[in-house]
């Protein structure tokens, strides 16, 4: 019988007198979760510091807060058609309220994100290991901040010189509604602010608004539109904004294309947000 031979082991050195050994764990699902919290600091230091820069120039939030207000006060409460009918003022407050939310989003994130762009601080925080996520979280934290701040007013003066009314339960469905409603504008302001300067991006920023806002009807009902100025409405996403906060408002039906055509839209920005930041990217840092 032949014996195969055996190789001989591999010399192993002994451990150090005192040593002990370490095991090296295995990543589960609980090792992510202390990423959270630091994740969540970093955001909140982005937002507070955000919103101080912004207060800090106090025409910027005044006339964020203001202009809502006033043409909810000049323009809706001397009519006392509207301002006396229910169902007609809550809606004039609600479409104004888009009108605020709308602003917001594409001057914040649209001016807002250019200018950032322009400062000398901006590639150092893109450099640095934590990402772009908590800055983008700060930024829409403060955003919302400035919406709620433009809403006040309306809420305010809709409360108190006119007739609206809403139940409980239609102000917080309205409330989803009109962050859900907010998302294509947020979409669009990043677009504008990581594709233009801050010199280009203002124009753009207001050529986009109004426009937008007239068509949209949220200065003055769809009612009174045209055939031909009702059908390009119809297919904007201020007005599918707009009617989708109306009957989460005072429950009058939406047209059936008004949430296909908010999703459509904030499906093409959030392409192009995707687009421009890798364009951004790609010119400073490569």
């Amino acid at each position: 019988m032949t014996t195969l031979p055996t190789s001989d082991p591999v010399p192993t050195r002994p451990a150090p007198v005192g040593a002990t050994s370490v095991r090296t764990p295995h990543p589960g699902p609980d090792d992510a979760r202390p990423l959270v919290r630091p994740t969540l600091r970093l955001a909140g230091l982005h937002a507070r510091y955000q919103f101080l820069e912004t207060v800090r120039v106090p025409i910027a939030v005044i006339g964020n807060t203001v202009f809502p207000a006033l043409a909810m006060f000049f323009f809706v409460v001397p009519q006392r058609a509207v301002a006396s009918d229910p169902v007609a003022a809550t809606a004039a407050v609600g479409q104004l309220g888009m009108f605020a939310v709308m602003s917001t989003c594409l001057f914040t994130y649209g001016a807002g994100v250019s200018e950032d762009r322009q400062q000398p601080f901006d590639p150092y925080l893109r450099s640095l290991p934590a990402g772009a996520g908590p800055r983008m979280v700060g930024r829409v934290v403060n955003g919302a901040a400035f919406a709620l701040l433009g809403l006040l007013p309306l809420v305010i003066i809709g409360w108190l010189f006119t007739d609206a009314a809403v139940t409980l339960g239609r102000l917080l469905l309205s409330v989803v509604v009109i962050a859900a409603s907010a998302l294509p504008f947020l979409l669009l302001g990043l677009a504008v602010g990581y594709s233009l300067s801050a010199k280009a991006a203002l124009p753009v920023v207001q050529v986009l608004l109004f426009p937008m806002a007239f068509a949209g009807g949220m200065f003055m009902p769809p009612e009174f539109f045209p055939g031909w100025l009702d059908a390009i409405s119809r297919a904007l996403p201020s007005r599918a904004g707009r009617d989708l906060l109306v009957q989460a408002l005072t429950g009058e039906a939406a047209p059936a294309t008004a949430l296909p055509v908010l999703v459509g839209w904030g499906v093409l920005f959030a392409a192009l947000v995707v687009w421009a930041y890798r364009r951004d990217e790609g010119r400073r840092f490569h």
